[in-house]
């Protein structure tokens, strides 16, 4: 949207300018400078080699992980947002990315590296399988079908392949390094997680804008025209399936090396219907809805809710006495991160990256933004 307005007085001169991602000098040193001062956040911490402390080091591990959600919740929009086939099933294909890389590494050799492709690959493959109910239903029953996936992954990943783990519970995942230097602490893979973030984002956004990208939004808006148009609609979705999975693959991978342990329970349902809230809550078919979703979300569940849960919970015995105060206690998570998702339903539909996107229109074409 904002990509195509540019402030007056500025003009394309040549084609490679009127297809750029970035048209304006300004476009590129804010978007370049940001990049750069998001390598810098761990060298201003204690812990970043300069022997500074102006940023929190907890900020570090904040933005870790961040980074590595937004890979997952960018493959879900691409699914979601681009093409509009619902999933429930995103965490299922995270966690055969992060048991295939770490099973990879433990039993057949590979390092980091080489097992994070294979893994996306194997987890692209498995998405393909679960893609192709595709062809013949969509919309909620498409959706039942996906959540069939966070049932029998779980399941396949618990039993045959047990094994694999020595029976014990999380499996340990090895340390990765590179060329001898460990990778083992957040300051240390804050510098492979985020930059592969911004990297497929970048993909994420160009692939909007191939052929493929506008096929997948053409079948969002209307697969019925889209395939009177010639379009090979359950080869669009089938190859959405995919590079869906893929990015879930990249993003279990990651997650299973930078906590080195990994548990079936961070996979549950309740995660897949977490980056779906996050992806609706950013902005879904927005390139930067996936960021505003999960850095909100983040926001939400580790700041916001547990300050005004104390003060809710001091008030509910005097409204409710009848009420348990052990099992209000452990519902007001729940409750509070429900509300918020339906708020965001009724007041911004479109999500955050909407909002985003008008208030840089209306900055470009100011003082007329009205």
């Amino acid at each position: 949207m904002s990509a195509n307005i540019r402030p007056s007085g500025t003009f394309d001169t040549a084609y490679a300018q009127d297809i750029a991602l970035n048209r304006t000098r300004s476009d590129k040193l804010i978007k370049y400078g940001l990049m750069a001062l998001l390598m810098l956040v761990p060298l201003l911490t204690i812990k970043g080699g300069l022997g500074l402390s102006i940023l929190p080091e907890s900020l570090v591990g904040t933005i870790l992980r961040i980074s590595i959600l937004v890979i997952a919740v960018q493959g879900l929009n691409i699914l979601t947002g681009y093409t509009g086939q619902v999933s429930l099933g995103h965490a299922s294909f995270m966690a055969v990315g992060a048991y295939s890389s770490a099973i990879l590494v433990r039993q057949f050799g590979f390092t980091f590296w080489t097992a994070l492709p294979v893994a996306a690959l194997i987890t692209g493959m498995v998405g393909l399988l679960f893609g192709l109910p595709s062809l013949r239903v969509k919309g909620f029953y498409l959706s039942m079908a996906t959540l069939a996936a966070q049932f029998i992954i779980p399941w396949v990943l618990r039993y045959p392949l047990q094994a694999y783990s020595n029976g014990s519970n999380p499996l340990e995942v090895p340390t990765p390094s590179f060329f001898g230097l460990s990778l083992g602490t957040d300051t240390a893979f804050y510098y492979v997680a985020v930059p592969l973030s911004l990297l497929l984002a970048l993909a994420a956004r160009n692939i909007s804008r191939t052929r493929t990208g506008r096929a997948f939004i053409s079948i969002r808006d209307n697969d019925l025209a889209a395939e009177l148009l010639g379009i090979n609609v359950f080869n669009y979705k089938l190859q959405a399936f995919f590079l869906s999975a893929v990015y879930a693959g990249i993003a279990g991978t990651l997650m299973a090396f930078e906590s080195n342990s990994l548990s079936l329970d961070f996979f549950d349902p309740s995660r897949s219907i977490e980056m779906l809230a996050m992806l609706i809550i950013g902005g879904a078919g927005y390139a930067l809805g996936p960021l505003f979703g999960v850095a909100f979300v983040n926001l939400l569940t580790q700041s916001i809710i547990p300050a005004i849960v104390p003060p809710i919970y001091a008030v509910l015995p005097v409204l409710l006495p009848s009420l348990n105060p052990i099992n209000a206690f452990a519902a007001l998570n729940p409750l509070l991160f429900g509300s918020a998702l339906i708020f965001f339903l009724i007041i911004e539909p479109r999500g955050l990256a909407y909002r985003w996107e008008i208030f840089k229109i209306s900055w470009k074409i100011r003082p007329y933004a009205h």
